[in-house]
């Protein structure tokens, strides 16, 4: 019990709040420019979705805008901006559960006010939502979403591993999803991130399928940490260096 009181005292000092900011500004500034450069692709071509340009388009404005939000976050919050990393920094013992609560708050509803003044800016542009073909099943969807996010999590552990080596990590976060994006768009949209999905279906008005969006990521995210620590870098689990401030933020 005093244990958890201890947590949950932590998760509401200074340092604490000073980092479900930074999540909720690296958050909405991501959604807001990749469910942006999305709605510009539909807007210019509403057949965008079978316009390898437009998917080419809108992978890079993934990478470059997740490689932006991470690094201006990086030294506050460790730069997680996405549920399914907080969820494999939190399986890993990086980040206490209930600050990684309020770090999925603060993702969630940055990402669904990014999605509101878009579709409020635009006035009243459609919303792209992640959806799946009708050719491809649930559990076929999730096992894709959950390898990419598993790609995704353990690039940012490395990443925090590699930091002190010239501060890519940023770079290689962005790297990595752009690519996946590249691979996965006409399959799932490769969003990796139940926020950013969460965000666009609540505003898009339709939650359909959007289990796959959730459940494989988180998978992939657990995965990764465990695999991580435990097996290709143990001593990583016993490196306070790593664990940032209090177990709360960390560098990538």
């Amino acid at each position: 019990m005093a244990s958890l009181k201890s947590r949950l005292q932590h998760s509401f000092t200074p340092a604490a709040l000073r980092s479900y900011l930074a999540e909720f500004i690296s958050t909405f500034l991501f959604v807001f420019a990749s469910v942006g450069a999305a709605t510009s692709a539909w807007k210019m071509a509403p057949a965008a979705a079978s316009d390898p340009s437009s998917l080419t388009a809108i992978a890079i404005a993934n990478a470059f805008a997740l490689s932006a939000a991470v690094y201006i976050a990086a030294n506050i919050s460790g730069g997680h901006v996405n549920p399914a990393v907080t969820f494999g920094m939190a399986v890993g013992g990086h980040i206490t559960i209930p600050t990684a609560v309020f770090y999925w708050i603060a993702q969630m509803l940055a990402s669904v006010m990014a999605c509101l003044l878009l579709k409020t800016l635009t006035v009243g542009q459609h919303i792209p939502i992640h959806t799946i073909p009708s050719e491809m099943t649930g559990f076929g969807a999730s096992i894709l979403e959950g390898t990419m996010t598993f790609g995704l999590v353990y690039t940012v552990y490395a990443s925090r591993r590699v930091a002190a080596v010239g501060g890519v990590g940023p770079l290689a976060v962005g790297f990595i999803v752009g690519a996946n994006v590249l691979a996965s768009g006409p399959f799932t949209g490769g969003s990796m991130n139940p926020a950013c999905a969460f965000g666009a279906a609540l505003i898009g008005g339709s939650f359909k399928n959007q289990a796959v969006y959730w459940v494989g990521p988180l998978i992939g995210a657990a995965l990764a940490g465990i695999l991580y620590d435990n097996v290709v870098f143990p001593v990583q689990a016993t490196d306070d260096s790593l664990r940032g401030v209090s177990d709360g933020v960390g560098d990538i």
